[in-house]
């Protein structure tokens, strides 16, 4: 997730917010510092201010469209103190899919941020994944072992789909944190194995036999049970 706001006491605030849920953030301040952030690393949700230095919230959003892959970009969540119809339809115009005006609540904000994420479009060719009685849908961020729906928080989701996405896979450590968590703030030496005992906590909660597993030396594979 991209936060993008000028006032640093919001966006320290925002940035704590989204956290707590279990996103990863990364906050910048003015328009050109997001679109080179984005370029690098596209996010899922970008939390935009309209008034930013540099190059002003509508000027980012529709740069924005233009970083889709496979079709599918960022979802927009545009924040403005500006209250006039016309601003919002400036905004949405501009290609935002949402629109919230300061003040706000945190929890709107985080219900907004879950909701635009349910309706982001995959990838093309994007399905379910599975190993074993494991299945993992990108599209509605839901996953499964049998008949049994796993409750995982936005960034332990990710971690996972990660995994799935490269089954029998050893991943290193360092490949994860800049594949999940892109080197932002969150990714700190010890992130991945805290999150992979997240992980493997709700994997097996129902007594399920390990399918994440840890290679002495070299990081963590997502594979059978049954070698």
């Amino acid at each position: 997730m991209l936060v993008v706001e000028d006032d640093l006491s919001l966006a320290a605030a925002v940035r704590r917010s989204m956290e707590y849920s279990g996103f990863a953030v990364t906050v910048v301040h003015d328009g050109p510092a997001a679109l080179a952030h984005a370029a690098r690393h596209l996010p899922d949700v970008v939390i935009l201010d309209l008034g930013l230095p540099g190059l002003d919230g509508l000027a980012v959003c529709r740069a924005l469209r233009g970083l889709a892959v496979d079709g599918a970009g960022p979802m927009v969540l545009m924040l403005t103190a500006r209250d006039a119809t016309a601003d919002r339809v400036a905004g949405l115009d501009a290609g935002a899919d949402d629109y919230l005006v300061k003040p706000f609540a945190f929890e709107e904000l985080q219900a907004r941020v879950r909701a635009l994420l349910r309706r982001r479009p995959a990838p093309a060719g994007t399905g379910p994944l599975s190993i074993d009685d494991l299945q993992v849908d990108p599209v509605t961020r839901q996953a499964r072992r049998g008949s049994r729906e796993i409750g995982l928080t936005a960034q332990e989701f990710d971690l996972l789909c990660f995994f799935a996405r490269h089954p029998r896979h050893v991943l290193s450590r360092d490949q994860l944190l800049q594949a999940v968590w892109g080197g932002g703030s969150a990714a700190t030496s010890n992130v991945v194995d805290v999150y992979v005992g997240y992980l493997r906590s709700k994997l097996e909660a129902a007594g399920e036999p390990r399918i994440l597993h840890t290679v002495r030396g070299a990081g963590y594979v997502l594979r059978s049970a049954v070698p």
